[in-house]
Order: C-alpha cells, then structure tokens, then sequence
C-alpha cells in the first residue's frame, strides 16, 4: 500500500500548487484580534487562546472562534488558511496542544516534564501550570521542543495534554521560572511585562490586553499560581459535546429516522465460493448505498457538507453515497453462523483490506463475518484530495466533513449486516439458512486508521457496543510528527508550509475539525458517558510497543480519556523509558474483566524517539505494527472480548510478547 500511495502522491504533488485557485492571500476578516501580543513570534501565539473568540449567546459555550484570516498561516503562493470553517466552532480541540515560543528555554534545566515523566507535571513547583478554572484541577502534560525546526528563532515550544480536556471546560496555562541553557532566568516579552505591571492608560495599544489577561492572573492566583517568576499566562476554552458531535449525531440520526425498521439497500455484485480446503468458504462484494449529506451528488472526494437553514447538514433530493463494500465468510458459518462484525481498514486504504490474512485469520479461527466499506475521506479514492489539504490547510474542512459521511456509510454497513445481508442468498447456506447470528448483535474490530476511526464510529454506534481497537490511539495533530507513514505526506506540507512553526500552528488549527471525524472528538463519550441517543460501549485496545506508525503516546492519553484499565506487568522491567510506565492508567486487578482495557504487545522492538520525530532507520528495528494482529493469542483475546465483553488475560500473569510477524 505504502509503494502505490507514494507513486500517486508524487503525482499528485507535482501538479498540486499549479492546481490550486488563484494565488493572493485571503481577504481579511473583521477582527480586533488579529493577532496576540503577549507572544509576538507569530499570529495565533500562544495557542489555543481565547483572544481569538467572540462572546456567542447562541453556542453552549458561550464563545465562538473568530480566526481573521489575516492571522492564519499562509502558504508558499501567499494563501493564508481560510478561517471560515473554523469559525464556527465554539473552541478548541479537547485534544489540542499548547504552542508558544519561548526564545532561548532550556526544558531540562527549566524542569518541565517531560514525555518520559508524566507525573512531573502536577508537582506543585512545576513552571508550566494548566489548571481547570471551574474545578481547580491541574491538568496532566508532557512538554518538548518540536524537534523538526530548523531555526531556533521558529521553534515551537509545545505541551501536550496527557488526558483531554473537558468538552466545554476552561483551562488558564502559566509558563513561570523558564531557564536557558545556562541556568539564567528567561524575563517575560516586553508586551507581557507592561500587561503585568500598572494600569494602562485608555488608549493604550496593550489596554484591552491587559484587561483579558487580569482575568486568567486571578484565575491562577486562586489555584496557588502567582505573578512572580511568570513568563506568560493566558486561557483557552474547549469545545462543547455539541459542538464537537452536533453533526456526526444530526446525520445518524436522520439516516436512521428515514430508514426506520427496513433495512439498507444494497446490491451484491459478486459472489466467489472457495475451495474446500480454505476456511474462508465464500466472499461477497457489493455496493450499499447510503444517504450523503456531502453538496455534490454521490458525494465524491473533495465535497463537504450541504448545509441547510439550521446550520446542520442536510440532503440534497435524493443523494446517496454508493458506497463498495466486501465481506469474508469463513468455513465456520456453514456450521454455526457466525458472529457479524465490521472491519475498519488502515492509512489510506480501502474495503479489500477485510481480506488481509491476519483478518481472515480471525474469521476463521473464531467464526466471524467480516464486512468492510472505504472509510471515506480517508480511503484510497481521497489521496488526492488529502494532498490539497496538505497544500492548502483551508481546504481541511472538506476532509472533516467526508470523514464523517465515511463514519456513516460504516454505521449503514453495520446494520445491514445485523438486517439486510443475513436474507440475501450470497449469505445463507444453500438450505436458506442465515450465516451470520443476527442475535448477538453487531461488533467492531480495525487496526491503525481504522483503530484510530474506529473510536469515533464506536462512540457514535447504536448497533456496535463492543469493539477492538488495534495499534491504535488518537489525536492526529500528535501522531503525524511521529509516524513513518506521514513522512511522504509531509513532503508536501513542507513545501506548502516551510515554516516549522507555522507548521504546528497548522496542525494545532486541522485538528478542531479533525475531531468530529477521529477518536480524539469523542473519546470522553466512548465508554461509560454515552454521547445523546447512544448506548455505553466497551473496548479494547491492542498496542504495539515501538510502532512505527501510530505513536503509542496517543494511545495512552486515550487510554487515561476513557478510562481504561491496563494488563500488568505492561512490559518487561527496562524496556520502557518512563520514569513510571503508562503512568495514570490504573492496572486490571483481576481475570476476567468486565470493562474497556488496554493490552501492550512487545515484539522486541526498541522504544520510539523522545522527540517528535519517527522511529526512522534500523536503530529502531522491526516495525511491530502488524505484529498483535498476527498473533493467535492476541487474535483469542480479541474474539472472546467481542464475543463475552470479558478481557481475559493470555499472557499468563506476565507481559503480553510476540515474536515479530
């Protein structure tokens, strides 16, 4: 996959910023607050902020994001990022980083915590302080240098929560007691000192600053954080569950409502009954189709929502998404029908992934029907289109938007399989009888992309209540930097970006609407807080230690998000650099266990960079990425949770290991 995608990219690369319209930067939205004077590197510094909203009596949080498009990072041709689809959001990601740029910070001999001490950052002396307003709960983090820079006049200082954030919560952020190399304290920008000091006068440029900023110093007093040694300090909000989800749930619902009782249409269009000897006895290719709420009919690549007059998406007359889709019926079924469950394929993919062996594997060892569609906005058939984005960061909310129509094609696959597939005859033995169980209900079960998706389509799904989340995590604003899989992508955000700090600030913004479309936007709803009209899930999540594709750093702040339990010992003694492992995620007390886990499979490889940079180069060895799903042991944990909800341990009382695939 990796070969053909790199081959279409340089294509698509070649040709993009010749492609794309018009070459002036975007005209100017009104805005007092075009850009932060409290930290003067760049526009949108520090960030995420309040600065950059307005009061909206009309949203949940009372706020709204006010981005000028002057403000935003522009590309090479001079575009800055359209502020339009971000505008209307009433905050930040639950999973956004902190970006600012202190010139000179030295984070060891400042004593910040880094991503091997979690801990550190609540420690009551600690120089970067996020805190709850609401609660006065010090938030866990872990802060580095983007290792990318290449100028450290432009490099981003950047804190990663190591939990989201609470939907609709407001946080206040202090950076104090900031080092240099030498050990010299780093003296707060000239702009902060004069908002720190007495009043300005009216007219002051920094006046109506100063007046936000005294706000956050008293919401920090009141939590023990004082003015003295403070370099900078400011407020974020972050989003609201309806914010975040409103249109994901809008969609669903509607589909549903309109659907009712029938179940989907679909076509198969083939069938291929295989030899005796291979346990899987038959495959099944069609199409189903599925309301789109995209503006373009069939809604291909590059279109977004059609909005109606309650600024939620709405159909088109008659506009359906056809959507391919195949299915892997193992030998089992024709004895005992067999367990339905979706499968999410990886990066870039498409529905023929089901048909990997490793998911064969599962099917037949443990009887379950595998059925997969494209995860549109992701899939192969969006290649194209992701290297746009990449190029111009304003065309992101397409992407967002088709990746939940994507979520719901996956949702009407689900239910065909439980009522609609099981009466069609390329699915029934030859007697008439169903090979699917309609009567254990639907599961889920993806690996990279599709653990990462996968999330969100869990968290959303009335007919999914169990799912397994292989070599997964979330927040793609955190994985990119770290995979090996983003470094022929990045190539074209380097071109269009060249600016490493602007490229953060990029990622920072893409991820406010990537959330309605990955795990990271519905993580605090995916297990035992149900988002409106949703059952309570359980999942399981398969890590592998040292993946070279998805970082397992997101998997832990995932796995603290929903509060999932972790198998221990995790890891052999040694093997893992934390100063405490998997810190905050509380170990599974006993077999078996009835709730969300998160199981860390070891192939030998070694632990991944400190930096936000991939684990490139055979200093790291073998990729374990596809290791857990190639291991029959971790296949049986699988199977039993999806088919019990128990997680059982396999690993014999000791860490879970498996000899490289």
């Amino acid at each position: 996959m990796r070969t053909r995608a790199l081959a279409a990219l340089a294509l698509a690369a070649a040709s993009v910023f010749v492609a794309l319209p018009g070459s002036a930067g975007a005209t100017p939205a009104k805005s007092d607050h075009a850009c932060d004077p409290i930290d003067p590197t760049a526009c949108l510094l520090p960030f995420p902020n309040n600065w950059y909203t307005v009061p909206d009596t009309s949203t949940a949080t009372g706020l709204r994001v006010n981005f000028a498009a002057s403000s935003t990072p522009a590309n090479i041709i001079g575009r800055h990022i359209d502020p339009a689809g971000w505008n209307h959001n009433d905050g930040f990601s639950p999973g956004s980083m902190l970006l600012a740029h202190v010139p000179g910070i030295d984070l060891t001999r400042t004593g910040a915590a880094p991503v091997t001490d979690v801990g550190r950052s609540l420690r009551a002396d600690a120089p970067i302080v996020i805190v709850d307003t609401a609660t006065g709960q010090r938030w866990p983090y872990f802060a580095e240098l983007d290792a990318n820079a290449t100028t450290p006049a432009r490099q981003a200082l950047i804190v990663r929560p190591a939990r989201n954030f609470l939907e609709g919560h407001h946080y206040a952020v202090a950076l104090r007691d900031l080092r240099d190399a030498n050990g010299n304290a780093i003296p707060a920008t000239g702009a902060f000192s004069r908002i720190l000091g007495r009043t300005l006068p009216a007219g002051d440029p920094l006046r109506g600053r100063q007046d936000a900023e005294r706000t956050v110093l008293r919401d920090l007093a009141r939590r023990g954080v004082g003015a003295k040694g403070l370099y900078l300090a400011w407020d974020f909000t972050v989003a609201s569950r309806r914010n975040l989800s409103e249109r994901m749930l809008h969609i669903r619902d509607d589909a549903f409502k309109t659907l009712g009782a029938k179940a989907p249409t679909f076509l198969v269009t083939k069938v291929t009954d295989n030899a005796a000897t291979d346990p899987i006895a038959r495959e099944v290719l069609g199409t189903i189709y599925v309301p789109s709420y995209l503006n373009v009919y069939g809604g291909p690549p590059g279109s977004g929502f059609h909005y109606g007059k309650n600024g939620l998406p709405s159909r088109l007359p008659l506009n359906v998404q056809a959507a391919k889709f195949q299915c892997e019926i193992p030998r089992a079924a024709f004895t005992k029908p067999a367990q339905a469950s979706l499968y999410g394929h990886g990066l870039l993919g498409s529905e023929s992934e089901v048909g990997g062996g490793d998911v064969k594997a599962m099917a037949a060892e443990h009887d379950f029907v595998f059925c997969a569609t494209k995860w549109a906005g992701l899939s192969q058939d969006d290649l194209s289109e992701a290297v746009v984005a990449l190029s111009d960061l304003g065309q992101f909310p397409n992407v967002a938007d088709r990746l939940q129509q994507g979520i719901l094609n996956m949702l009407w696959l689900g239910r065909a399989m439980i009522n609609g597939l099981p009466a069609n005859k390329a699915f029934q033995t030859t007697d008439g009888k169903s090979l699917i169980d309609t009567s254990t209900g639907l599961v889920y079960d993806g690996n990279s992309q599709g653990g990462i998706m996968g999330g969100a389509l869990t968290a959303v799904s009335t007919d999914v209540h169990r799912a397994v989340l292989g070599v997964t995590a979330m927040n793609y604003s955190t994985l990119l930097n770290r995979s090996v899989d983003f470094s022929q992508y990045a190539v074209v955000m380097n071109t269009a970006y060249p600016d490493k700090l602007d490229e953060q600030i990029g990622l920072a913004m893409i991820q406010m609407l990537w959330d309605r479309g990955e795990a990271d936007g519905y993580a605090q709803h995916l297990t035992t807080d149900p988002l409106p009209g949703t059952p309570s899930h359980r999942v399981l999540m398969h890590v592998a230690f040292g993946d070279h594709q998805v970082s397992t750093i997101g998997a832990e702040a995932e796995a603290r998000t929903i509060g999932a339990r972790i198998h221990t010992p995790a890891i052999a003694p040694g093997r893992n650099p934390d100063v405490v492992p998997y810190w905050g995620i509380p170990a599974i007390a006993s077999y078996p266990y009835d709730g969300s886990a998160m199981v860390i499979w070891d192939s030998g490889t070694p632990h991944p960079p400190l930096t936000n940079t991939p684990p490139a180069g055979t200093a790291y060895g073998h990729d374990p990425h596809p290791d857990p799903r190639n291991s029959p042991v971790a296949r049986e944990q699988k199977a039993v949770f999806l088919l019990t909800g128990q997680v059982i341990d396999v690993c014999s009382a000791a860490p879970c290991t498996e000899p490289p695939a």
